[in-house]
């Protein structure tokens, strides 16, 4: 998977209700982009999430701001795991469970938006 890319990408799930609503917004803004489901597209074989773009992601975005914390899947990982966090367990974390990434992630050839930022998507339109 190469990064950047110059058409925006929007980092996502299918069926997360965040990220229909921001493909919405593009759709409507008549933004062109790309999107990439973070668990069919983003993951090797193994489930893993690609090793390059978590560590485009991280350059962009602090950890703290990448980690969902409020996420399913945060809540259902063991108390160790959730304990202790730096950038490193944190990484780790994120490559296992592409999951625990805020989402939607809009990736321009100069940003990583975190979520959905009504003024910074219509300065791509």
């Amino acid at each position: 998977m190469t990064v950047p890319h110059p058409l925006p990408t929007l980092y996502g799930l299918k069926q997360c209700d965040s990220c229909r609503k921001a493909r919405r917004l593009l759709d409507e803004l008549g933004v062109t982009y790309r999107f990439i489901d973070l668990r069919a597209d983003a993951t090797d074989a193994e489930g893993l999430l690609d090793s390059a773009l978590l560590a485009h992601f991280m350059a962009a975005v602090p950890w703290e701001t990448l980690l969902n914390r409020r996420s399913t899947t945060w809540r259902q990982l063991d108390a160790a795991d959730r304990e202790a966090l730096d950038a490193d367990k944190a990484r780790a974390l994120l490559r296992q469970h592409p999951t625990l990434l805020k989402r939607p992630l809009l990736v321009t050839d100069s940003d990583v938006i975190v979520g959905i930022d009504d003024a910074r998507y219509s300065a791509l339109a």
